[in-house]
């Protein structure tokens, strides 16, 4: 159960503003706010997350106590640079209507962002895949239902930039910490 809530309430900070949920707003005002577009984003969502979680246990399984927390440590400072790293949100100029085509992006976009790495670093830590990998899908697909249903403009005015700046300070200190801990 704790990697569970763990992994939902991790995967909704860290998704909040991030590349995959302002694709879902700009695909929401530019198709419309239908609910294929919706089904799309919580299945690559889901995917994403039940893949991360099996990497990070796959990973775990075969390390030994420290070199886990060191999967752990690099896991979550990835997960730090990706959410330091800029988002440039912009408009697609011509969207496509092809619901596969938006599949394969979004999962594309997912499977390397800082949320999916914290599901990898907590599958690590908590040897529990399936708990993680149903948090972190449901985390997911509650951050593309905030911005499909919010839209791109709504999107812009939230403040999530320092949101996610203060996200990747926390998370590069515990990465940090953790290495350090398995270090010495």
């Amino acid at each position: 159960m704790d990697g569970f809530l763990l992994a939902f309430l991790l995967v909704l900070a860290l998704a909040s503003g991030g590349r995959d949920q302002w694709m879902v707003a700009h695909w929401a005002d530019a198709l419309g706010r239908g609910l294929p577009l919706l089904g799309v984003a919580v299945l690559a969502a889901s995917l994403a997350a039940a893949a991360m979680a099996w990497i990070g246990a796959e990973f775990a399984a075969i390390l030994p106590g420290r070199a886990r927390q060191m999967l752990v440590a690099f896991a979550l400072g990835l997960a730090a640079a990706e959410l330091a790293w800029p988002v440039r949100a912009k408009s697609p100029k011509e969207p496509t209507r092809s619901l596969a085509a938006v599949f394969l992006v979004l999962l594309a976009r997912q499977i390397g962002d800082g949320a999916r790495f914290g599901i990898v670093a907590l599958a690590a830590w908590t040897s529990a895949p399936v708990p993680t990998a149903l948090g972190g899908a449901l985390g997911g697909a509650a951050a593309v239902c905030a911005g499909w249903a919010s839209g791109g403009k709504a999107l812009a005015r939230w403040p999530l930039r320092p949101v996610r700046g203060a996200l990747a300070a926390g998370l590069l200190v515990a990465a940090l910490f953790i290495g350090l801990h398995a270090r010495f």
